[in-house]
């Protein structure tokens, strides 16, 4: 398994940084050719369940995920979402943290991921694209 880090330090408290990050469908606006549905109802928690589909027509895959931490920012405690990937194509985790800092926030996003048919001898370039990926990502959401 490939395993990435991205951080970022933003001008933003840690409930407007948790709000976006935590807005599912916002996250697949920020990757091409990728479209999030939120699978169950209410407000996202733990066991909220969303999908990523990526891709065009029959070249499309998804990727099923479901939420097995989420715990938001207080004063004095950092909050912790985890996911765990449970699709046919992509499987592993993702794990973000969201500290105060100063006036605004910082975020460490932390990932493994797998691709199904692909050898580790590709977990290289694998993180390498997951950390130029994710990191757009992560600025889309974040406004940078």
């Amino acid at each position: 398994m490939s395993r990435f880090l991205v951080e970022r330090t933003v001008g933003l408290p840690p409930a407007e940084v948790w709000r976006r990050l935590t807005d599912w469908p916002a996250h697949g606006a920020q990757v091409p050719l990728t479209r999030t549905t939120v699978l169950t109802a209410g407000p996202s928690g733990a066991g909220t369940r969303f999908s990523a589909r990526t891709g065009l027509g029959r070249l499309a895959f998804e990727d099923p995920m479901e939420v097995v931490r989420f715990e938001p920012p207080e004063a004095g405690r950092p909050g912790v979402c985890r996911l765990v990937k449970h699709g046919r194509v992509v499987l592993g985790w993702a794990a973000f943290e969201v500290t105060g800092e100063g006036a605004g926030s910082r975020v460490r996003w932390t990932e493994e991921l797998r691709l199904r048919g692909v050898p580790g001898l590709f977990d290289p370039v694998l993180a390498a694209a997951g950390r130029r990926v994710f990191g757009r990502a992560l600025d889309g959401l974040l406004g940078n």
